[in-house]
C-alpha cells in the first residue's frame, strides 16, 4: 500500500509543472467573465521547438546537446524570457516557465509576450571554452528558426547563465544577420559595456524587496496575520543564495531593517535566531566553499529542512517545486514570498491557504528582472543611456532653486550650510537611480492592483495576480481584433 508521501508525489508529478500552472490559471479564470475560447487561447503555448546539435569537447570528443525554446503568447511582441542551463530542462518546464512569463509581464505592464528556453547541461561540468561553443551554437539554432531578434524573441539570463552568456548570444546574433541598428536589443542582461543597463544584475532581488515591503505596508493585512506593519525587525529565512536570493537578502537587511535568521544552500543550511550578516555568510562561503560552520550559527544538514524553520517571512529563491504537499503542513512562516519560479506546488498551495499563510506569488514577486530587462531593451532601441540627457540639467536646476531661495530670504544662509544643501539636493538621477525608481514604481503599482482584485473578489493573492494577468491579456487580444 502506497504511503501518503508517495501518493502526494505521484499526484503532483502526474500533473506536471505546466499542469500546475494551468491549474492555478483555471482557478483564477473562474473569477472572470471572459469567453472560454479566449481563455483557452491565453492558456495555450503558441510555439515550442526542441533541437539537438553537436559540440566538440576540449578533449576532442563530440557530444550531442539538446536545446529548447518556447514562446507562450504573442499577444505582445517581442516575446521575452530567460535561458537556463540545467539537466532538468524539458518541454514541460519550458512551457510552464514561458506561461509564467506571459502572466508576469502582463501583471507589471511590461509589453512582452512570455517565452523561455534552456539547454540540457550542467554548466559546472564544462569549461568556459565549451560553454562558449554551446551558447553560440544554441544562438545559431534559435536564429535559424526565427526564435531570436529585437522584435521577435528576446532572451535573458536564468539559472546557470549570466551576462557572460548573454554577451556571447549578442555577439553571435550580430554576426549572423545583416547590419541591424537595433541588434543589441536581441538579448538583455548583457554587461554594461556591451549594451547592458546599470541595476540589471540585482533587479530581481531588488524587485523582491520592493514587493515584500509593499505587502508589509498595509496595517489591515498585517493585523490579519498577527504581524506589525513594515519590514523592520521581521525574521526572514531565505532558500538560495544565488543572484536573486543574495541581493534580496542583502537589500532586505540593509534597506529594510529585516533580520535574516536562516539561509539555505545546496550544501545545507544555517540558522541563528539572533540574525546572520548576509555579507559575512557570503565571505565565509567564499573562503570555505560552504555556508556550514558559520560562526555562531546552527548547522542544518538537510537544506530543505530550512523551509520549516520558524520565521515571519520565508523566501524560496532557488528552483521550482520545493514546497510540496509533504512539507507544507510543517511550514511555520506567516508569509511566503516566492522569489523563485513555481516554488510552491498547487497541492501545497491549497494546504498553505487553509493554514492562513499569506503567499506573495512568484508571478508578481520576481518580475523585477523582466521589468529592468524592458528598460535595457528600451535603452538599446533608443541608443541613449537612461539619464544622459537630463542629469546635469537636474543638478543645475536644483542648485539654481536653492540660490534663488537664498536671495529671497530675509537672512542669507550660512555659506557652508548653503553649499551643504546644494550638495545634498542638487542631485541629478543617473541610470541606476532611474532604473531603481522605475522598478519601485512598477512593483508598487502592480501590488496595489492585485490587492484591489483580492479585496473585490475575496480571493488569495495568487488567484488575484492571475486574474490581473488574464484580464490584461484578454484586453490585448480584444484590441488586436483577433476574435471578430
Amino acid at each position: 500500500m502506497a504511503t501518503t508521501t508517495q501518493t502526494n508525489a505521484q499526484a503532483e508529478s502526474s500533473l506536471g509543472f505546466f499542469g500546475q500552472v494551468n491549474k492555478m490559471f483555471d482557478r483564477a479564470a473562474a473569477h472572470t467573465d471572459h469567453d472560454r475560447g479566449v481563455l483557452h487561447q491565453i492558456r495555450a503555448c503558441d510555439n515550442i521547438i526542441r533541437f539537438e546539435f553537436p559540440i566538440q569537447r576540449d578533449d576532442g570528443s563530440i557530444q550531442v546537446v539538446r536545446g529548447y525554446r518556447g514562446e507562450h503568447s504573442h499577444h505582445m511582441q517581442p516575446t521575452k524570457g530567460g535561458i537556463r542551463y540545467a539537466t532538468s530542462v524539458n518541454v514541460d518546464e519550458v512551457m510552464a516557465l514561458s506561461a509564467l512569463m506571459s502572466y508576469k509581464c502582463a501583471i507589471v505592464d511590461v509589453p512582452f509576450g512570455g517565452a523561455k528556453g534552456g539547454v540540457c547541461i550542467d554548466a559546472r561540468n564544462y569549461s568556459i571554452a565549451e560553454l562558449k561553443r554551446i551558447t553560440r551554437r544554441y544562438t545559431f539554432e534559435l536564429a535559424r528558426k526565427d526564435f531570436i531578434g529585437p522584435g521577435t524573441d528576446v532572451p535573458a539570463p536564468d539559472y546557470g547563465t549570466g551576462e557572460r552568456e548573454m554577451a556571447w548570444i549578442m555577439d553571435t546574433y550580430t554576426q549572423l544577420g545583416d547590419e541591424d541598428l537595433n541588434a543589441l536589443a536581441c538579448v538583455t542582461g548583457k554587461p554594461v559595456g556591451q549594451g547592458g543597463v546599470r541595476g540589471r544584475t540585482e533587479a530581481t532581488g531588488r524587485g523582491v524587496y520592493y514587493g515584500i515591503r509593499e505587502a508589509c505596508a498595509y496595517d489591515k493585512d498585517m493585523e490579519r496575520f498577527g504581524l506589525e506593519p513594515g519590514l523592520e525587525g521581521k525574521n526572514i529565512v531565505i532558500q538560495g543564495l544565488g543572484n536573486v536570493g543574495y541581493h534580496a537578502a542583502r537589500i532586505l537587511e540593509a534597506e529594510g531593517g529585516a533580520n535574516i535568521v536562516g539561509i539555505a544552500e545546496i550544501e545545507g543550511a544555517i540558522y541563528d535566531p539572533d540574525g546572520l550578516s548576509v555579507e559575512d555568510v557570503v565571505a565565509h562561503r567564499q573562503d570555505t566553499d560552504s555556508i556550514l560552520d558559520f560562526p555562531g550559527a546552527e548547522n542544518i544538514k538537510t537544506s530543505a529542512k530550512a523551509l520549516e524553520l520558524p520565521c515571519d517571512i520565508l523566501i524560496p529563491a532557488a528552483l521550482e517545486g520545493v514546497i510540496t504537499a509533504d512539507n507544507a503542513p510543517n511550514i511555520q512562516a506567516t508569509i511566503i514570498a516566492e522569489a523563485a519560479n513555481g516554488p510552491v506546488t498547487s497541492q501545497a498551495d491549497d494546504i498553505l491557504q487553509e493554514k492562513q499563510v499569506m503567499i506573495i506569488p512568484d508571478v508578481y514577486l520576481n518580475a523585477g528582472g523582466v521589468t529592468v530587462s524592458y528598460f535595457e531593451w528600451l535603452r538599446n532601441l533608443s541608443h541613449v543611456r537612461h539619464g544622459r540627457m537630463s542629469r546635469r540639467f537636474e543638478e543645475r536646476n536644483a542648485e539654481r532653486i536653492l540660490r534663488a531661495v537664498d536671495e529671497l530670504t530675509a537672512e542669507d544662509f550660512n555659506e557652508d550650510l548653503l553649499e551643504s544643501l546644494i550638495e545634498q539636493v542638487s542631485f541629478g538621477a543617473g541610470e541606476r537611480d532611474l532604473v531603481n525608481s522605475g522598478l519601485e514604481d512598477t512593483m508598487t503599482q502592480a501590488y496595489r492592483e492585485i490587492r484591489e482584485i483580492r479585496e473585490e473578489k475575496d480571493v488569495d493573492m495568487r488567484t488575484a495576480a492571475f486574474v490581473s494577468a488574464i484580464d490584461k491579456i484578454a484586453n490585448s487580444y480584444e484590441q488586436m481584433g483577433i476574435f471578430p
